[in-house]
C-alpha cells in the first residue's frame, strides 16, 4: 500500500502549527481508494484471542445502557448480538496485521515516541460508544461504511460524565460541528474534545492514537523506577547541626538541603533522560518483548547474518535514540544501550525501519561493531530472526 502524508493540501508544518492539540480538522479523502487492512470477520477473530485487548459496547439490549464487555469473546457471542446499536473495539491491531502497521508510517510527522497504536472499531448500524472525551490525540479514519461524527470543543464538566461507566460518556452533549465520513475520510481530534460517532449502516473506523501519560502517571512511574534502580538506600544526614531554638521550626537551611538532594539525585537531567527513554519505549504488553534464553553468541549471529538477509523488528518493540554531544544512547523496549559514535548512521537506520534488508547495507553486515549491536537487540527480543535458519 503506497503511503503518503494524509493531510490533503495542508502541509505538515501548517498542521502542527495550527491544529495539533488545538482544534479538530476534517480531511476529505485523506486516503483515496482506501482498502481496510482486514475484514470485519478477521477483526472479530482477533477479538476471540486471549492476548488481544478487545471490548464490546452495547447501547441497548444489555443489562444497562452503554453496557461494556471485555474480551476475549467466543464466536457464539457475536452470533447473539442484535442487528444494531453495538460496537466492537480491538486495540493494537498494528501489532498483529502488517498492513495496519504499514499505515502508521503515514503519521511519522509526529515523533515515534508519541505513537500509541491503531485501534479498529466495527459498528453495526447505529453503533456507537456514546458521546465521550479522550485525553489523547487521535486520527479517526473511516475504513468502510459511513459514520456521522459530532464534536463539541468546550471543556466537559466532571459532573457531566455518567458515573460507573469506564467509557467517559457524557450525560449531556450538544454538537457544535457535524460531518458524515465516508471511506478514506479522516477526522483529527485533539485531547479533551467531546465527540460522538454514530454508524450509518455497518462499517469500520481506524483510530490512530497517541501516547499521553498524565502528570500523575509520570511522577508515579518515575518514583517506582527510582526505588527499583536504587541498589543501596541512602539517607539524609546533617552532622554538625546547631541546637534549634524551636524544635518545631522547619528551618530554611534544612529545606534548602532537602531540595538540593531532590535536584541533584532524584531530578538530575541525566537520571530523568535515562528514565524517560526507557519509559517511552516500554512495550504495552510486558511479555511481548522477551530476552532470548539462552542468548545467542556472536558466532551464532554471524552465521545467521550470512544465511539471512532480512530481519524484522518485534512489532511491540519501540526504538528511539538520543544524541547528547559525544554520547549516543539507544532506548529499545525499555532498555538503555550506549552506542559508539561511529555507529550513528546504522543506529538511525535501525530506528527508522521495522524491516531490515541487510543486503541493502553490505558494509555494515560484516562490521563487528554493528554485529555486536544487532546481537544485543536480538538477545533482548527487539529484533527477531527466523529460527528455521
Amino acid at each position: 500500500m503506497a503511503i503518503r502524508t494524509p493531510l490533503g493540501q495542508l502541509s505538515t508544518a501548517d498542521f502542527l502549527q495550527n491544529y495539533w492539540q488545538q482544534r479538530p480538522l476534517l480531511i476529505r479523502q485523506a486516503f483515496p481508494d482506501f482498502v481496510p487492512p482486514l475484514s470485519a470477520d478477521e477483526l472479530a477473530g482477533l477479538a476471540c484471542e486471549s492476548d488481544i485487548e478487545s471490548r464490546l459496547v452495547l447501547e441497548k439490549d444489555g443489562p444497562a445502557p452503554w453496557h461494556l464487555e471485555n474480551g476475549p469473546f467466543s464466536p457464539q457471542r457475536f452470533a447473539e448480538l442484535p442487528p444494531s446499536h453495538w460496537t466492537l473495539l480491538v486495540q493494537d491491531v498494528d501489532k498483529y496485521i502488517p498492513a495496519a502497521a504499514e499505515l502508521l508510517r503515514a503519521f511519522r510527522f509526529i515523533p515515534d515516541w508519541r505513537m500509541d497504536d491503531i485501534m479498529i472499531s466495527y459498528a453495526a448500524d447505529q453503533g456507537s460508544v456514546g458521546p465521550h472525551v479522550d485525553n489523547y490525540d487521535v486520527f479517526l479514519l473511516q475504513a468502510s461504511g459511513s459514520r456521522r461524527w459530532q464534536v463539541n470543543t468546550r471543556p466537559s464538566a466532571a459532573e457531566n460524565f455518567i458515573p460507573g461507566i469506564a467509557l467517559n460518556i457524557l450525560q449531556q452533549f450538544e454538537a457544535e460541528q457535524e460531518w458524515l465520513l465516508e471511506p478514506g475520510d479522516m477526522l483529527y481530534l485533539p485531547p479533551g474534545v467531546a465527540h460522538h460517532g454514530i454508524a450509518e449502516g455497518e462499517g469500520m473506523t481506524l483510530s490512530v492514537g497517541f501516547r499521553a501519560p498524565s502528570y500523575a502517571q509520570l511522577i508515579g512511574s518515575f518514583a517506582d523506577d527510582y526505588v527499583e534502580q536504587e541498589a543501596s538506600p541512602r539517607f539524609y544526614t546533617d552532622p554538625g547541626r546547631p541546637l534549634p531554638d524551636h524544635p518545631a521550626h522547619l528551618d530554611g537551611e534544612s529545606l534548602r538541603e532537602l531540595r538540593e538532594i531532590l535536584r541533584l539525585q532524584f531530578l538530575s537531567d541525566a537520571h530523568l533522560d535515562e528514565w524517560l527513554g526507557r519509559l517511552l519505549t516500554e512495550a504495552k504488553q510486558a511479555d511481548a518483548v522477551l530476552p532470548l534464553e539462552p542468548p545467542l553468541s556472536r558466532e551464532s549471529v554471524e552465521r545467521t547474518l550470512a544465511q539471512q538477509s532480512v530481519l524484522v523488528r518485534n512489532p511491540w518493540a519501540r526504538l528511539v535514540y538520543t544524541d547528547q554531544g559525544q554520547q549516543l544512547t539507544l532506548f529499545a523496549a525499555g532498555h538503555s544501550l550506549p552506542v559508539a559514535r561511529e555507529l550513528f548512521e546504522p543506529l538511525r537506520w535501525l530506528c527508522d525501519h521495522e524491516i531490515y534488508d541487510l543486503s541493502s547495507v553490505p558494509r555494515w553486515r560484516t562490521d563487528p561493531a554493528f554485529i555486536d549491536l544487532l546481537r544485543e537487540l536480538i538477545n533482548l527480543g527487539v529484533i527477531l530472526i527466523d529460527e528455521a535458519d
